[in-house]
């Protein structure tokens, strides 16, 4: 084998594991941006029922309501708050980490 397709080898192995690796990170991201911002009200499951999301009247975001929405629906919700219970993330945090917590929602919907 040259050595220019040995290289060639090399580099599209490592780019496939930085790929790889940078997608668990997300994974690992969004699964703790969740656990911080959000599951103190819509629980770790997603199902609203901590004693705070049952006094606040947090949505089960596993259910058919939740998942029918568009994701732009659901990232305006996190970037802008509902209501006077919802907190607006808007500035806190990024807009990719928005993304992020809309993918996270949307897998909560395939564990029901």
């Amino acid at each position: 084998m040259n050595s220019s397709l040995r290289i060639g080898k090399a580099l599209f192995l490592a780019v496939a594991f930085l790929f790889t690796l940078s997608s668990v990170t997300r994974a690992d991201d969004a699964a703790s941006l969740y656990k911080t911002k959000c599951a103190v009200c819509h629980a770790p499951d997603g199902s609203g029922s901590t004693v705070m999301g049952k006094k606040l009247g947090a949505k089960d975001l596993r259910s058919d309501e939740i998942q029918k929405k568009k994701d732009a629906d659901l990232n305006g919700v996190i970037t802008n708050g509902m209501g006077k219970t919802m907190p607006a993330y808007k500035g806190k945090l990024t807009d990719d980490q928005i993304k992020q917590l809309v993918a996270f929602i949307r897998d909560l919907g395939k564990k029901k």
